[in-house]
């Protein structure tokens, strides 16, 4: 017999725990090619290493991958704070690029919640490589919600 998970009962914690399992991947991560690596209340990391699929006409890194990384890092901390039959979205996303990011570099994205309200929740993350460069960092304010 399979059992069946209804995540929305699931606190946010819980379902990043699932999804870390296997159990069910966003889309978004196999698009884009990151991965969640560790998470706990208020922390999540995601690791990935750009290829030359997703270089802007410079020859680096676009912005967008690394802001799509960056934002579900943000987006993902929020997530690990939420309670059953909660969501949210993201209202908005600040990022900064500090240096430029080329293929095959591996990089780290650590989301860190600032505050996590009743209605409203910041988080920050850095893009970083495994040498410790910085390559980005962003802010976020998300709404959190009833379902």
């Amino acid at each position: 017999m399979t059992e069946t998970v209804d995540i929305a009962a699931l606190s946010g914690i819980d379902q990043l725990r699932l999804g870390m399992t296997g159990a069910f991947i966003a889309p978004i991560a196999r698009t884009v090619g990151f991965e969640l690596t560790e998470v706990e209340e208020g922390r999540v990391v995601f690791e990935a290493i750009p290829t030359t699929a997703v270089y802007n006409p410079l020859g680096t890194v676009h912005g967008g991958w690394i802001s799509t990384v960056l934002d579900s890092a943000c987006g993902c901390v929020v997530h690990s704070t939420l309670r059953p039959g909660q969501t949210y979205t993201t209202l908005e996303l600040k990022t900064v690029f500090h240096k430029a990011l080329t293929a095959g570099t591996p990089v780290r994205a650590e989301g860190r919640i600032v505050q996590a309200g009743r209605r409203a929740a910041f988080s920050e993350a850095d893009l970083r490589g495994l040498d410790g460069k910085l390559y980005a960092t962003a802010t976020s304010t998300c709404l959190v919600m009833e379902r």
